[in-house]
């Protein structure tokens, strides 16, 4: 058993002040005892959408090589929940999430695969396509905390997703996102409650909050939360920035499962 915390935070166009705030967040869990701290979606920006290509790095680049430092120094594995990654499309980046171990190393990385393209009248209309180049892989990672499945956001609509994340052996899924508000107040806690009791596994889901400065179209839902695998949330951060932390008991997980094995029972 150990214990596992989700960020949630309000970055905006200033990459210096939010990426100075999910490192005092990060520093903050790892002083109450996390093991495994994850961060949102787009950790490091979150401004004007025509602007995150520009600035999109590598995975050898600085915001990445920031928290590998950063988990190496407070010796947790840590989810960067995504940045912009530069793709082999100058118009596109990759929506990435990146995994550290306790040593800084990469344990492994996720290129977003379902983007987010909406019109939900009368105030959200997003492409996420326009300026994002989808992933193509699922992504479980054999860790020392278990094996950690990833995924990003609006992956969470697609249950078949998750789904092939348990049957490649996941038991935590790290879900970092960036839920609009229109959608969120609605959808987050049923959907994240769902994936959780489907894959009988724990899921982490580190959010952003509040208003962003990108031409004043986003607000995001926050409620990050930590959810076990009967479907219970277990911690949670309502509003503004914070930390929600909780243990994560794979010998629970593995009971669960094993008194309803719907591995075995699944038929399609």
């Amino acid at each position: 058993m150990y214990l596992a915390a989700t960020i949630q935070h309000t970055a905006s166009s200033d990459e210096v002040e939010s990426i100075a705030v999910a490192t005092r967040l990060v520093k903050e869990a790892a002083s109450q005892g996390a093991s495994l701290i994850t961060t949102p979606e787009a950790s490091n920006y979150l401004g004007p959408h025509k602007d995150k290509v520009t600035r999109a790095t590598t995975l050898e680049g600085p915001v990445v090589g920031h928290f590998s430092k950063l988990a190496s120094e407070q010796g947790v594995h840590l989810l960067l929940g995504s940045f912009n990654e530069k793709s082999d499309d100058p118009s596109r980046s990759y929506n990435t999430s990146v995994l550290f171990g306790p040593d800084g190393d990469i344990l492994g990385h996720y290129r977003k695969m379902h983007l987010f393209d909406a019109n939900v009248p009368p105030t959200l209309c997003f492409a996420e396509s326009d300026t994002t180049k989808a992933g193509n892989e699922p992504v479980v990672i054999d860790t020392a905390l278990g094996k950690i499945g990833l995924s990003i956001c609006y992956d969470l609509r697609f249950p078949e997703y998750y789904a092939r994340l348990v049957a490649l052996g996941a038991e935590v899924i790290a879900v970092p996102s960036a839920f609009t508000m229109t959608t969120g107040k609605d959808h987050w806690h049923p959907l994240l409650r769902a994936r959780a009791i489907e894959t009988q596994s724990y899921v982490l889901a580190p959010a952003q909050y509040g208003e962003h400065d990108d031409e004043g179209l986003r607000e995001s839902y926050g409620h990050s939360m930590i959810v076990d695998p009967w479907g219970q949330v277990i911690a949670m951060v309502p509003d503004g920035s914070g930390i929600a932390i909780a243990p994560i008991d794979l010998a629970r997980l593995r009971t669960i499962r094993a008194s309803m094995p719907l591995a075995a029972h699944r038929r399609l």
